[in-house]
């Protein structure tokens, strides 16, 4: 069973007229993380979407990549221009080791089962340089019973759920983890910093993780 679906629901967000604000909007954590970063490094973003961060970054003088398995949103960005666009799934990077000098995948990576998250964490550390940061964020347990309380659901793989949903991406596979199982999947980095966070709906939890490639 293909896991790794939630681009077929991207590719018919973004193929719409309008795109919701939200989606072109730069997060204040990435805008902080870039602030901390070299001018000019090179920077993977991984599930770039229409591009709110990848073009947002190339704007500040990073030398920017945009991948994405949604060629809908690849095309918006190169609409836009400046930043190098690449159709690509998350756990197989057309890129070679140590690429990159810092990789940015912001809601993107949970979309899996944990054998997917588990070839992408692996492929995001080959293709950052020794030293290089990673910022990203990951689904919380804390999250599940507010799911489960909007619509039914099932666990089809460890820590991996389906809700029956009409409207959003929740039909398609999440990974949902704990502290501990986090830092389990990600060896190989350090971390730099992790916090459990609720966006901006009532029990949206999210982990955001800075971690350092060792």
């Amino acid at each position: 069973m293909k896991t790794d679906t939630a681009d077929q629901h991207w590719n018919a967000q973004w193929s719409k007229p309008q795109v919701e604000e939200k989606w072109l909007t730069p997060e204040e954590d990435v805008k902080r993380w870039a602030a901390t970063l070299t001018q000019g490094a090179r920077i993977l973003d991984l599930g770039a979407g229409v591009g709110r961060h990848a073009l947002w970054l190339a704007d500040q003088g990073f030398d920017v990549v945009a991948l994405d398995a949604a060629p809908d949103g690849l095309a918006e960005i190169d609409r836009a221009g400046g930043v190098t666009t690449q159709l690509g799934r998350m756990d197989a990077l057309p890129f070679a080791d140590g690429s990159f000098d810092h990789v940015l995948s912001w809601n993107v990576i949970y979309h899996g089962d944990e054998d997917i998250l588990l070839r992408t964490i692996g492929e995001i550390r080959r293709v950052l340089r020794s030293g290089g940061s990673y910022l990203g964020t990951m689904l919380s347990k804390r999250r599940l019973p507010h799911e489960l309380a909007k619509a039914e659901g099932r666990e089809i793989s460890l820590n991996t759920w389906v809700f029956d949903s009409a409207t959003s991406d929740k039909k398609h596979p999440h990974y949902y983890c704990s502290a501990a199982e986090l830092l389990s999947l990600f060896s190989g980095f350090e971390v730099q910093a992790l916090d459990d966070r609720q966006h901006e709906k009532p029990g949206s939890y999210h982990w955001h993780l800075l971690m350092e490639r060792l």
